[in-house]
């Protein structure tokens, strides 16, 4: 699914009004700068159906210079070439790579390993940060905000299989074995695909687009 122009450019006016908020003191610019956040949040609805009230106010909650938001993803390998997947209860069951958003405090690596630990109770040590990839430049359904998402290749050093609130299983699979019913929202055949390729030839560069 290819992301519409549309949901770019609205993106875009949203980031403009967010860092023109930021930085004037200009009651006059304040009230363009909201205008603009409006406007961006009447696209979105326009083109989802959404409620652009709702919109408006997600978008208010985003304060200071926009930037993108920092999303991590680990591949999991285990001593057999299986890479670690989880059922994400959220989105109907489909299966993903271990991960979510990075958080303050931690570095993107740490994040990584952090959301394997809470997802699926093992402990994990990131080896290699195998692609920075930016959401929209890839074949996910539309998101509201720009993200870019850090995969990481880990190693396996310890624990065991537990779900959390946010996955229902968790299973190795070989990458002939990799489940159709993938969360897109989440993770993409051809990035697994790439895991793969990183894992069997570590000297291969970090991909980014």
């Amino acid at each position: 699914m290819s992301e519409p122009h549309w949901l770019a450019w609205a993106r875009e006016i949203s980031a403009i009004a967010q860092t023109g908020l930021h930085y004037t003191t200009d009651p006059f610019d304040i009230a363009r700068y909201e205008a603009l956040r409006a406007l961006a949040a009447r696209m979105i609805a326009t083109g989802t159906g959404l409620d652009a009230g709702e919109i408006n106010a997600a978008l208010a909650g985003e304060i200071g210079h926009a930037t993108p938001k920092i999303g991590v993803r680990a591949a999991v390998f285990d001593d057999a070439g299986r890479i670690l997947m989880v059922r994400e209860i959220h989105d109907e069951g489909r299966w993903s790579l271990p991960g979510g958003w990075a958080e303050p405090g931690q570095t993107v690596a740490e994040s990584a390993a952090r959301e394997v630990r809470e997802e699926t109770g093992y402990i994990v040590r990131p080896g290699k940060l195998a692609a920075l990839w930016d959401r929209a430049r890839h074949q996910h359904p539309p998101a509201l905000h720009s993200i870019s998402r850090a995969f990481f290749i880990c190693a396996l050093d310890g624990g065991e299989a537990k779900t959390s609130d946010e996955t229902s299983e968790i299973a190795w699979f070989a990458e002939a074995d990799i489940p159709a019913a993938l969360s897109h929202v989440r993770i993409l055949p051809h990035q697994i695909a790439r895991m793969f390729a990183h894992w069997r030839d570590p000297s291969l560069p970090t991909e980014f687009d």
